[in-house]
């Protein structure tokens, strides 16, 4: 046998050297390059055979019958590059004219951005991607037609509000009527689901967003037709006009944010339509030349040679491996010669070479089972040059990206996991996925999509019924709207019916973790730092990438043009939090002392070293230029991290700057002058290609100013490096370097975590649950209301079905029809809530939120323990601990239980123990994690199970919180803390057991899961510990106290001033309706009055000493202002007709929680306490401070039992109807007969009081009133100046203001006064 030639040799292997030694080769250099290298072809196979070989891989098409094989003029390499191109140019289409019969138009068909608009567009820079950035604007394309069969398709990204169809040049739009709103223009609406030509019918089906719309319209027979998602919805149009002068384009109209993609035949349509021609040609001689030269390739894969035989042998294509065969290896390069160049057309890339690797796959089995694609890459990295290996990765990651997005779904979702499949199997070449990751998957493309899931609007689409034939809901509801469903309570039919809608959601499960396995394994892929081979590790291209993208999000929350979507987010983050939890295990595995994912946290350092950009985001001690300054001697001396002075002072200079050029710190890079429109990633709205997206108005048309660079460095940022510049190095350290870790406290413990890579992942998935995935578990939620609705409104339509009378035959009939109704909408929403709670509400989406909730505590607890550099805490970290828990309580529950997570009681006391200590950090600045901090600690209280984990923690823990609630209220936000001690009262005061006010009881709430219509549940070990501490200092209590009582006098003002008005506007005769934002207001004072007295009935309750112990300095002053404020409301709500009743009666919309019953019984439970339940020396105090008030009436304490003076003309009258009294006694059920015992004996007290007060009161002259409230007599004389005034005003003036009434000279002391004896 010969042998090739050196010279032979080195023409193929020194074009394989300079392929990865960088060096580009035209394609041309494969062939020979002159007859003297005739004698060489025959290479390593014989002449005959190598003939043999080329003529089976290169048939003729040709139909001549072709000479045997005898008499065939050899065939070799020389001759091949001839030969190979007589082939393709065979049955080569005719070149077509540019005009084609019956459309007009420049061949490439886009959207007209120069003239054919309307409004305000984003528009992609491949001109086929639009987002409406205005109230309706329109677009039409740069091609019509005016006779023939002609279609495009729209890929519908959003599902709003947008009008697509035809129109002529003729028509003209506004920002008010766009297609299908003037006479020559036609649309289909599925968001509305009509059809639009001037006037509106019903038409079609409902889109959803990942529908393809095809676009219909037969100029020759006049009709418009659409189809969604390849089903045809029928003939819209009917004799449309046609004829001279008329053409129609393809346009659409959309609203603000809705977003679309044209496919006017640039890629292969989707769903084509027998008969119908897309607008765009398709590339026809480049498409049966791909055709061909794949062929070939096939050929290739199944024919090997043997040379021991010297024959031909068929073999399996996936067996075929690249083994440096030089007749193989040569016989590639001529078909890559021809077939590189074609696939860097998007046409061709999605119609043959995307539907060859897809087809390679369709065996099924593993992705490592189908080695052959690997080797189809190695081939092309080998016999392609690099621009044309990256263009036509690029253009296949972008058609699967589209094809898997825009797939519809099927009960088996197996046209997901086919493209996920292929994307796998391409992410599995080395460097495939490196470029990939550098260039396409976060730059160009919405790479999150592949790790996304959507959800079907529409079951019978989905196939949802075949799957989960049987449906369920609950039945069993208490009298709040509750499920109160349990398995004994259930019948027979409903324990079957249960029990296989159940089973079916488990099939439903099972198939999407097929797909959810295979993305997890796609960011495994990603997440590979093992693959150093060819340069820098995946994981480290994949972590900056994804700090970008994180970044991006962060800095744009306030634009959602630019954002990924939060539903992508969501199924994002589960994703990578399986994979990282993944390669954690792993790394502990190879390492013994690392700990595992369980025990996972992100160390302090990363907070402040200035290693991990966090994007100007807040943090717990303000701005970290200003922490940087304050506490740099704290970063030297325990972090051993200096900061140079000049440079804190050119950092804030250059913030200062930067201030000053874009006008605002917040303000977006990119925003341009146009009305402040914004750049965006084409990412975002449409599957196309490109960055450079276009803004169109109809003032002017501009390209978009370029986005400035996302990984920018701040200039003067101590030890930071751009995201672009890091490297593994920085990143995982080596040889003394901790990378991300350096500046390790002392607090903090040496034993490694984990690989430092992961512990920055992990930081990323935090802040990507607080950028939008909180936000979107709750958005998922109503469909799990809408369930609960339709089940209640079945359960009373049934009932009422019962009821019916038979004769009633209409009545019945529309409850029936009503049944049906909501029979129907609970069937769809049942399935759908199967869909959703698999892939969004899961056990296993649930443990990782609790994974993530567990992080974030165990994060805080090392960051606190490192004292001041607490303050460099990203505020997130605290956000996502509370917002986590809430998603675990609120959207999970019930269909997944708490109690069944691992370690969750012990979770729930670290929790109490962090809000309970950082409420009221001085660490803390910020005013608005404050509020969350202690908005969550008053939901924590609310419930047994949270307030029992508070009352886990350790005691000295618990006396701190109960100070710093026991704080002076002014200066601070005071109505969460006084509502956290009122939730630790309630459930022990004076009627004070109800879940829902009596009047409220017949009012479904809106929400019964809301913290306030939880069940009381008290806290004694708390009450105990507010005691002690009042009981103790002397001073707090008489602050405390002072402040309760001034905000009460505050809120009880404001809402008397405000029900005024109210009433006012009610009675004028030209309006009718009183402002809802005023109303609110209102009903919050009354609240915030209620729950003011209840603190003050606890503290009467606990420590009655400090009003009744009048050896306590402020006991007497304390005890005063209580009875006067009682006095003033009891006053306003009891009187006969009066404004309270008024307003009461008029029961308006915002004010249900305003009633007689919440504030008489809070006051009434006060002067129980203190009339009833003391000792006989505070009761007599009380009393006669009580009854010296001049604002005592008796009638107001007669008025709780009905037993008012005013009453007693009533008895006598004959019964009427007018209205009926409030009295103490028509509520038995919450109020208990020992307690209306202690009411009546208060009254009776009081009566007897009052009357020997009166007898023995003497009368007082004028001029032995105090002159300042002519209420009391003269009491006291102030010092030095020995003016004079009652205790009750000086001591209350005294709180506030040290000058005298009268001279301003300042008050040292205040002696008694007693009037000397008449002489």
């Amino acid at each position: 046998m010969l042998c090739y030639s050196s010279s032979d040799l080195v023409l193929l292997v020194g074009r394989m050297s300079s392929k990865w030694g960088g060096t580009a080769l035209s394609h041309r250099s494969y062939r020979l390059a002159s007859d003297t290298d005739m004698p060489k072809v025959a290479g390593i196979v014989n002449e005959k055979l190598l003939s043999d070989y080329l003529n089976h891989i290169f048939p003729s098409t040709s139909k001549p019958q072709q000479p045997a094989a005898a008499f065939r003029k050899p065939l070799t390499f020389l001759d091949l590059g001839d030969h190979l191109d007589r082939l393709l140019a065979e049955g080569e289409p005719a070149e077509e004219s540019k005009d084609v019969d019956g459309r007009l138009g420049p061949p490439t068909v886009v959207l007209d951005h120069t003239s054919g608009f309307e409004g305000l567009l984003l528009v992609d820079d491949d001109l086929l991607g639009v987002i409406g950035h205005s109230n309706f604007s329109s677009i039409r394309a740069t091609t019509c037609v005016f006779k023939g069969k002609w279609s495009y398709e729209v890929l519908i990204s959003s599902q709003g509000l947008m009008q697509i169809g035809w129109c002529t040049l003729n028509c003209r739009f506004n920002q008010e009527e766009g297609v299908g709103d003037t006479a020559d223009s036609y649309a289909y609406d599925g968001n509305r689901v009509r059809k639009w030509n001037v006037t509106t019918t019903n038409y079609g089906k409902s889109w959803a967003a990942g529908d393809i719309v095809t676009c219909l319209i037969d100029l020759d027979e006049g009709t418009i037709s659409f189809c969604l998602n390849g089903q045809s919805l029928g003939i819209a149009f009917n004799s449309i006009k046609i004829g001279p002068g008329l053409a129609y384009f393809p346009a659409i109209s959309l609203s603000f944010k809705e977003s679309v993609a044209f496919n006017f035949g640039s890629r292969p349509l989707r769903y084509p339509v027998e008969g119908y021609q897309p607008l765009q040609d398709p590339p026809s001689a480049d498409l049966l030349k791909a055709q061909r030269l794949l062929g070939y390739i096939k050929n290739v894969f199944t024919t090997k040679i043997d040379t021991q035989e010297g024959k031909l042998v068929e073999k399996d294509s996936a067996a075929w491996e690249l083994q440096g065969e030089t007749t193989v290896l040569v016989t590639l390069a001529h078909i890559f010669n021809h077939f590189a160049p074609l696939m860097c057309k998007v046409y061709l890339v999605e119609g043959v070479l995307m539907r060859f690797l897809l087809s390679i796959l369709e065996g099924g089995g593993s992705v490592d089972e189908h080695p052959l694609i690997q080797q189809l890459l190695d081939l092309m990295w080998l016999l392609m040059e690099d621009y044309e290996v990256n263009e036509c990765l690029k253009q296949l990651m972008m058609s699967l990206l589209r094809a898997y997005r825009f797939s519809p779904i099927i009960p088996d979702l197996g046209l997901q996991i086919h493209y996920l499949r292929l994307t796998t199997a391409i992410l599995r070449h080395e460097k495939s996925r490196k470029y990939l990751l550098s260039n396409v998957l976060f730059d160009v493309l919405r790479s999150a999509v592949f790790f996304y899931i959507k959800t079907p609007l529409q079951v019978k689409e989905a196939g949802l019924e075949e799957l989960i034939p049987t449906t369920w809901w609950p039945c069993h509801f208490d009298k709040e709207g509750r499920d109160e469903r349990e398995a004994r309570e259930e019948s027979p039919e409903e324990r079957l019916r249960r029990r296989a809608y159940e089973r079916g959601c488990q099939r439903l499960k099972k198939r999407i973790e097929v797909v959810e396995e295979l993305q997890v394994q796609i960011l495994k892929l990603l997440l590979n730092n093992k693959d150093k081979g060819t340069g820098e590790a995946s994981r480290y291209i994949f972590l900056n990438k994804f700090r970008k993208f994180l970044q991006e999000n962060a800095s744009n929350r306030g634009n959602p043009a630019v954002l990924c979507p939060p539903e992508y987010m969501v199924c994002f983050l589960h994703r990578l939090i399986a994979a990282v939890r993944f390669y954690w295990e792993e790394s502990k595995r190879k390492s013994s002392g690392v700990l595992g994912s369980e025990e996972a946290y992100v160390p302090p350092q990363l907070f402040y070293n200035g290693k991990v950009d966090y994007f100007d985001l807040q943090r717990l001690g303000g701005l970290l230029s200003h922490l940087k300054k304050t506490l740099k001697d704290d970063l030297a001396s325990k972090a051993n991290i200096i900061i140079d002075p000049s440079e804190i002072q050119a950092m804030s200079m250059d913030d200062l700057d930067e201030d000053e050029e874009n006008g605002t710190v917040q303000r977006p890079a990119g925003a341009t002058a146009m009305g402040g429109a914004l750049a965006r990633p084409s990412w975002l709205s449409s599957p196309t290609l490109g960055r450079a997206n276009r803004f169109l108005s109809t003032a002017a048309v501009s390209l978009m100013s370029p986005r400035r660079p996302l990984g920018t460095p701040e200039r003067m940022k101590v030890r930071t490096l751009s995201v672009e510049q890091r490297t593994e190095e920085d990143i995982e350290g080596s040889h003394g370097n901790d990378g991300l870790l350096q500046g390790r406290p002392p607090e903090e413990s040496d034993q490694p975590i984990a690989e430092k890579s992961l512990l920055e992942i992990v930081d990323g998935i935090v802040m990507m649950y607080n950028l939008s995935v909180h936000q979107q578990l709750g958005k998922m939620v109503v469909v799990s209301d809408d369930v609960h609705e339709y089940a209640v409104a079945l359960k009373d339509t049934d009932e009422k079905i019962a009821r019916c009378p038979k004769q009633r035959e209409d009545i019945l009939e529309e409850l029936v029809k009503s049944q049906k109704v909501f029979t129907e909408k609970l069937n769809h929403l049942s399935r759908r809530l199967a869909w959703i709670n698999a892939t969004i509400y899961s056990k296993d989406k649930m443990l990782d939120i609790y994974w993530l909730l567990r992080v974030c505590i165990r994060s805080i607890e090392h960051m606190d323990r490192t004292g001041s550099l607490f303050a460099f805490t990203p505020e997130f970290y605290l956000n996502v601990a509370m917002n986590s828990y809430s998603a675990l309580k609120n959207y999970f529950s019930p269909s997944n239980s708490m109690d069944e997570l691992p370690g969750y009681e012990e979770t729930l006391t670290q929790l109490a123990a962090l809000l309970a200590k950082h409420f009221a950090d001085p660490r803390i600045v910020g005013t608005d994690i404050k509020d969350s901090l202690m908005q969550a600690l008053a939901s924590y209280v609310c419930y047994h199970q949270s307030l029992q984990a508070v009352e886990r923690i350790p005691e000295e823990q618990r006396v701190a919180m109960m100070k710093n609630l026991l704080a002076p209220y002014e200066q601070r936000p005071w109505a969460q803390t006084n509502w956290i001690l009122v939730r630790l009262w309630r459930g022990c005061g004076f009627g004070y057991r109800y879940t829902r006010l009596p009047h409220l009881l017949k009012i479904k709430p809106e929400d019964a899961n809301l913290p306030s219509l939880q069940k009381p549940c008290p806290s004694f070990l708390l009450q105990k510990h507010m005691a002690d501490l009042l009981s103790r200092d002397k001073e707090m209590a008489a602050s405390f106290l002072n402040s309760v009582l001034n905000q009460l006098n505050w809120a009880f003002s404001e809402f008397i001033g405000m029900i005024q008005e109210i009433q006012q506007a009610a009675e004028r005769p030209e309006r009718n309706f009183v402002d809802t934002r005023q109303l609110k207001v209102c009903a919050t004072c009354f609240d915030l009055s209620v729950s003011l007295l209840r603190v003050l009935e606890m503290t009467v309750t606990l420590v009655p000493e400090i009003f009744l112990d009048w050896t306590r300095p402020s006991a007497e002053l304390l005890l005063r202002r209580l009875a006067q404020l009682l006095n003033q409301v009891l006053n306003r709500v009891t009187a006969e007709r009066n404004l309270f009743d008024r307003v009461v009666n008029l029961r308006l919309p915002g004010l249900e929680s305003v009633d007689h019953y919440p504030i008489l019984v809070a006051v009434t439970g006060i002067l129980v306490r203190i009339l009833v339940d003391c000792e006989m020396q505070g009761v007599a105090r009380a009393a006669a401070v009580l009854l010296s008030d001049p604002c005592f009436q008796l009638h107001s304490i007669q008025h709780l039992l009905g037993e008012s003076e005013l009453l007693s003309s009533f008895r006598a009258a004959p019964p009427s109807a007018e209205r009926k009294h409030f009295s103490l006694h028509t509520y038995t059920d919450y109020i208990s007969p020992e307690e209306q015992q202690k009411v009546e004996r208060m009254l009776s007290f009081l009566t007897n009081e009052s009357k020997e007060a009166a007898a023995s009161a003497a009368p007082t002259s004028e001029e032995d009133l105090c002159p300042i409230c002519y209420a009391h007599p003269i009491s006291a004389v102030f010092k030095p100046c020995s003016h004079k005034s009652c205790k009750a005003c000086i001591n209350q003036h005294l709180m506030n203001n040290k000058e005298c009434f009268f001279c301003k000279a300042t008050i040292t002391g205040v002696d008694d006064y007693s009037k000397p004896p008449a002489s």
